[in-house]
């Protein structure tokens, strides 16, 4: 895996200007470079240079709870209890993300940090209640990136039984709810623009 020099200076926890520095200095060089000349590190020349700076005792475990609108504040505080009680049984400390958006949204400020902890090489662990409070498309997506990266996670009411019936319509309930509320949210505005 081939990270860019923005991503590369997250992972090692510099300014990208420190790493054409070092690459002008020979102190670490990019791995290759792309036809238009940018910079490409990989995973294994960047953690072989780190050496023990990002060491398992510094990664934190992080417990991510997320719901969809403003309106489902309980099942929130439902979730975020539900992680402490599992993390303060299983880990000495963690660190607690709450995010507020759709399953399709990728732009939660929430998840955005959750992934560049993960691309910094600082997460030892992810708790989440159910599989889905990641995203509900493209959740598979981050799990094989934290596999890749080493990172363990634990779902604590895991959906084992559930058909690929239940599973599709599950997948298709999510896809109208979300594009239902853009197109009255949108309808909504129009109106409160009329009245005003």
């Amino acid at each position: 895996m081939y990270l860019s020099i923005s991503e590369a200076a997250i992972f090692l926890g510099v300014c990208p200007c420190t790493l054409r520095r070092w690459d002008k200095s020979s102190r670490l060089c990019p791995d290759s470079h792309t036809p238009g000349g940018h910079r490409r590190y990989s995973v294994a020349s960047l953690k072989d240079f780190s050496g023990d700076s990002v060491d398992s005792g510094n990664k934190k475990v992080i417990a991510y709870s997320r719901v969809s609108s403003h309106d489902q504040k309980e099942d929130l505080k439902r979730q975020t209890e539900a992680l402490k009680i599992y993390c303060v049984s299983e880990f000495s400390s963690f660190e607690l993300i709450e995010d507020l958006g759709s399953g399709m949204n990728y732009k939660k400020k929430g998840l955005k940090n959750l992934i560049k902890l993960i691309l910094a090489g600082q997460v030892s662990d992810i708790v989440l209640t159910h599989k889905d409070r990641i995203l509900r498309f493209g959740s598979e997506l981050i799990f094989i990136i934290c596999k890749f990266f080493g990172i363990n996670i634990h779902i604590i009411h895991e959906e084992k039984n559930l058909t690929d019936e239940q599973t599709l319509a599950f997948d298709v309930l999510e896809i109208i709810t979300v594009f239902s509320a853009r197109l009255y949210g949108k309808r909504s505005h129009k109106n409160k623009k009329v009245t005003c």
